[in-house]
């Protein structure tokens, strides 16, 4: 009795387990009908005619009545002959055909002809007859062929860079008389200027005498000129009012960035080799560099100091860092101390303490 009860209850399992597949078995082909489905309704079949592509859902080759294997020629030919029937200029009263419907067959003819015109278009189409499996593939390849820029990307910036540089040196020059312009009058340039004018004799030239002779606005014009050339060749201006070079615009510098990158690498492992290494002493124009580094100023920047600016700078041995610090704070207190006494920061302090935006009043009505 109690091998009978045994041998039931396994049997009786048996069933369950026979029972419960057959139920999964059941719920998995219900999904795999579901997922059939929304692939059968929803995925694009595969068609090699896609709407929206090229003619869409005919044929460009049909469109113009030509075959497969037809030349350049005969596809040209093949246009100019069913383009001037049904183009908008030339439009007449076809039968069964109104201007709307002529007006969209000669957009499909022209779309069918500008598809075969171009080999690497034409190779595409083909393609895609070919595969039409690949059905997003030729979306990709339509879209990126008609989105691509039609003038190559390097001439373009090749222009832009040539623009830029062209309007950086012009308005370089414009900075450059600007200063002159200025110097020329500072009493303390214009002065120097005319006594090297006079040592050189060249303002006598101005007061002639006889025929020659010039009204005083002619030998004062003469002579502003004079001053102007004197300060252009004699002054050395330094920083963003320097007199342009061809080599500071932007082409040049691109053109010649490699070798920069070079001639920096070469230096720095000099650099390297020599103090790191070999420890030897700064020189100037080292200890100026040094400096200018820590003082976190461009070399247009530090050019534009005064010598004996940068020969203080100098004794205080500012290449060091510790001596570099004490020269900061003792800048930084300096610059305090000269916005405490200035008139108008304390004007400013007092308005932004009694009328500043941090305090707000109603205005009664």
């Amino acid at each position: 009795m109690l091998l009978t009860r045994r041998g039931s209850n396994s049997a009786t399992h048996q069933v369950v387990k026979m029972a419960a597949l057959t139920e999964c078995g059941r719920n998995c082909g219900q999904w795999i009908g579901i997922i059939f489905i929304v692939v059968v309704v929803f995925v694009p079949s595969a068609t090699a005619l896609i709407e929206g592509l090229y003619c869409g859902t005919q044929i460009c080759y049909d469109v113009l009545g030509v075959s497969r294997e037809a030349v350049k020629s005969d596809i040209a030919r093949a246009y100019r002959q069913i383009a001037r029937k049904y183009h908008p200029d030339r439009f007449s009263s076809l039968a069964g055909e109104t201007r709307e419907s002529a007006h969209q067959k000669f957009l499909l003819i022209a779309t069918a002809y500008e598809t075969l015109k171009d080999e690497d278009s034409r190779r595409d189409y083909d393609y895609m007859l070919d595969h039409p499996e690949e059905y997003y593939s030729h979306y990709y390849t339509y879209y990126r062929r008609r989105l691509a820029p039609k003038v190559d990307v390097r001439i373009v910036i090749l222009v832009t860079v040539v623009a830029i540089s062209i309007f950086q040196y012009y308005s370089w020059w414009a900075s450059y008389t600007e200063a002159i312009n200025y110097l020329s009058t500072v009493p303390k340039y214009r002065i120097q200027a005319t006594e090297i004018a006079k040592q050189l004799g060249l303002l006598n030239k101005t007061k002639e005498k006889g025929k020659n002779r010039r009204s005083k606005e002619e030998i004062r014009e003469q002579e502003e000129e004079v001053i102007r050339d004197i300060i252009k060749n004699k002054i050395d201006i330094k920083g963003g009012y320097q007199k342009p070079k061809i080599l500071d615009i932007l082409l040049c510098q691109i053109v010649l960035f490699p070798y920069c990158l070079c001639a920096y690498v070469v230096w720095y492992c000099k650099w390297i080799y020599r103090f790191t290494i070999c420890r030897e002493e700064y020189g100037d124009e080292e200890k100026l560099y040094i400096i200018r580094r820590n003082m976190k100023m461009s070399q247009s920047q530090f050019d534009s100091l005064e010598a004996e600016q940068r020969d203080t700078l100098l004794e205080r041995q500012l290449w060091i860092k510790d001596n570099y610090e004490v020269y900061k704070e003792e800048q930084e207190e300096e610059m305090k101390t000269k916005m405490a006494l200035d008139p108008r920061w304390k004007r400013y302090r007092r308005w932004m303490k009694n009328e500043g935006p941090g305090r707000l009043t109603f205005i009664d009505d």
